[in-house]
């Protein structure tokens, strides 16, 4: 499938604004004035979804020739941000395992989930292929002490939430309480997590009730400073992974400097 560019949309006055051009045509135009040879190009994100707004930015997954380099750049277009995802073949192949190394596979969905607006013998297919095999397989499991100690490290933060009087501090901790409790519960369902606006998505793909009484916990915490249902919601995940750690948690470290902040918090 070649390009197929739309010319913009000009208004009779002379002047075009985000809302008055059709951002997928758009995303072709911009996509093909900077990477006219590209192999194939994917638009991403809530333009994709049909969910686009006059602010919505335009996310591109590009990808090209073996000469070139996989990288991230930003630019305006048209009075749009353009985020373009540049990948070459092996590029590709490293970042997909970077992102199943994270548990996150963000860039699995962009490739499987997307709009394909280039796919030249095949490529976008190709692409899109390996994506849904990673999101099929799911992401690694936590390996046991990882598990323990993230177990200990919000069992902690809990303390510390119980007991915060002050509420920026408690909010503070709720915003580490969240993530933390997050990760262990997508972990438990062997499912993806993420960060920002993905975590609440991946939450409740992983567990929509246990998701939702975390979110709802956390949203009225920071509504009315209570944080009585977060804590109940926690304790219910925490239970799932074998409960609250405090006494008896014992690690050794061999050789290998980690990062106490990872799991604490501190």
């Amino acid at each position: 499938m070649g390009w197929k560019i739309p010319p913009p949309y000009i208004k009779s006055s002379g002047t075009m604004t985000a809302m008055d051009v059709n951002p997928v045509d758009q995303a072709r135009r911009v996509a093909h004035e900077r990477f006219p040879d590209a192999l194939a190009v994917i638009l991403a994100g809530s333009t994709a979804a049909g969910r686009a707004t006059a602010s919505s930015d335009l996310d591109l997954a590009i990808l090209i020739g073996d000469s070139g380099e996989t990288r991230r750049e930003t630019i305006r277009f048209e009075g749009r941000v353009v985020e373009f995802f540049v990948h070459t073949r092996a590029g590709l192949v490293d970042l997909f395992a970077a992102d199943v190394a994270a548990r996150r596979a963000v860039l699995q969905s962009l490739y499987a989930t997307g709009l394909v607006l280039v796919d030249t013998h095949g490529e976008a297919e190709r692409a899109r292929a390996l994506a849904e095999a990673d999101l099929r397989e799911g992401p690694p499991a936590l390996e046991p002490q990882m598990v323990e100690t993230k177990r200990y490290g919000l069992t902690d933060a809990l303390d510390d939430l119980a007991d915060a009087s002050d509420r920026f501090e408690r909010l503070a901790v709720a915003g580490f309480v969240l993530n933390a409790a997050a990760d262990l519960l997508c972990d438990y369902h062997h499912a993806w997590i993420g960060g920002g606006k993905w975590l609440p998505r991946r939450l409740l793909e992983a567990d929509d009730q246990r998701g939702t009484a975390l979110l709802e916990g956390h949203l009225h915490l920071c509504e009315s400073g209570d944080p009585t249902p977060m804590m109940d919601a926690v304790s219910e995940i925490l239970d799932l992974v074998g409960g609250p750690l405090r006494e008896g948690y014992h690690r050794t470290w061999r050789g290998v400097i980690e990062s106490v902040s990872a799991t604490t918090g501190r």
